[in-house]
């Protein structure tokens, strides 16, 4: 299937809310943490409580209850971590494959669509997803993967590979920066066509020299989602 009937066959299937019914649409707004957004000069983003009363300010400010947003943004809250900063500019990974969605810890989390526990992992490196989920769909012959990242440690509790996941049923709950590898609480939201060799983890950060590859491999989550 060419890239565009990939995106054309995304966006035309009727997802479930990533959240409770309750939260609407009008209570997403979105956020830029790109390093062209000025604001965050004066923000410390090594530290996760500074980054966490940006994002909540922002979210407060706009009289909404989550703020979404970072398909293909260049970020730097990544250069506090050895598992992305590379000396090499064009190696270093700061360009964001997923779609975050930043809301309280402990919020539930439910399956957009029905599928299969393709793999599950504590990836535990500093600034990594931390407990993470990855379903495996099968829609009309179309083979494809989503990616829950920077999950709570009882979200992994009982979960077996290969069970079925149905479409709106609960399959995590948010984690703390304790647990998520070090970020205000989000979710972090990734469509995957070909997980190549991974299991529990997916690269959610590229570089320059591979972003062709992963924008193939990595279309934007927001043809699901369909928040903008």
């Amino acid at each position: 299937m060419s890239i565009s009937n990939v995106e054309v066959f995304l966006k035309s299937l009727q997802v479930n809310s990533l959240f409770d019914a309750r939260i609407k649409s009008l209570d997403f707004i979105p956020i830029d943490l790109s390093i062209h957004n000025t604001k965050l000069q004066a923000v410390n983003v090594s530290s996760s409580p500074n980054l966490e009363q940006f994002i909540w300010n922002h979210i407060n400010t706009n009289n909404a209850k989550v703020a979404f947003g970072g398909y293909l943004e260049k970020r730097g809250i990544y250069q506090r971590s050895d598992y992305f900063n590379q000396q090499n500019l064009e190696t270093e990974r700061n360009i964001h494959l997923g779609l975050d969605l930043w809301i309280e810890a402990n919020t539930p989390i439910f399956a957009p669509l029905s599928g299969l526990i393709q793999s599950f992992k504590n990836n535990k490196n500093y600034g990594d997803y931390g407990p993470t989920i990855i379903i495996k769909h099968n829609i009309q012959g179309f083979e494809f993967y989503t990616l829950y990242g920077h999950l709570s440690l009882a979200s992994l509790e009982n979960l077996k590979v290969g069970v079925e996941v149905k479409q709106g049923q609960q399959i995590a709950t948010l984690g703390t920066a304790e647990v998520n590898g070090d970020y205000p609480p989000h979710l972090h939201f990734q469509i995957i066509k070909d997980m190549q060799v991974y299991l529990g983890d997916y690269p959610g950060v590229s570089n320059s020299i591979d972003l062709e590859f992963y924008k193939q491999n990595c279309p934007d989550p927001n043809l699901l989602l369909k928040l903008y």
